[in-house]
């Protein structure tokens, strides 16, 4: 099984940089099996077609346009989030719209794909994530270990170094 767990999303936009918070703040706390490879997609598009082609499993962190308070996190799997991308929150969203379709077209899409999203409370220019995101980056992170266990993926909290 091949899993990519990736985060998206602009860090220099405040929360809408929450998707690659998640995905550092996951391989500082969890030591990770190599069928698990964590990517920090950024704002990329299309330059993620190889890194997402043919893998099992794609799990995505990112912020999400919900009806919801700022912080709350949200699960999507599988047909919902193509559908959830039709609706473009950030440029970002286009570009991973294109891959997947682009996936399917050329029967590389992933096996299942699983969102993992944090509702936004600010997206101005600056580098620090508000503090209601800030709050749920945890949840958000143990969101995903709980995916990954739930593939049998043998995953293994790290020690603090005192």
């Amino acid at each position: 099984m091949r899993v990519v767990v990736l985060g998206l999303g602009n860090i220099l936009l405040r929360d809408e940089g929450v998707g690659v918070r998640v995905v550092e703040a996951l391989s500082e706390r969890y030591g990770l099996p190599p069928e698990v490879e964590v990517v920090d997609g950024g704002t990329a598009g299309m330059e993620l077609l190889n890194v997402i082609a043919g893998c099992d499993h794609l799990l995505i962190c990112d912020a999400v346009k919900e009806d919801a308070p700022p912080g709350t996190v949200i699960k999507l799997i599988d047909a919902e989030v193509p559908a959830f991308f039709q609706t473009r929150y950030s440029p970002h969203q286009l570009g991973l719209a294109d891959v997947l379709a682009t996936l399917t077209l050329t029967d590389e899409a992933p096996g299942h794909i699983t969102l993992i999203g944090v509702v936004p409370l600010d997206m101005e220019l600056g580098i620090e994530l508000s503090p209601e995101v800030r709050a749920v980056v945890g949840q958000a992170v143990e969101c995903v270990a709980t995916v990954l266990c739930g593939l049998d993926c043998l995953i293994a909290p790290r020690v603090p170094i005192a």
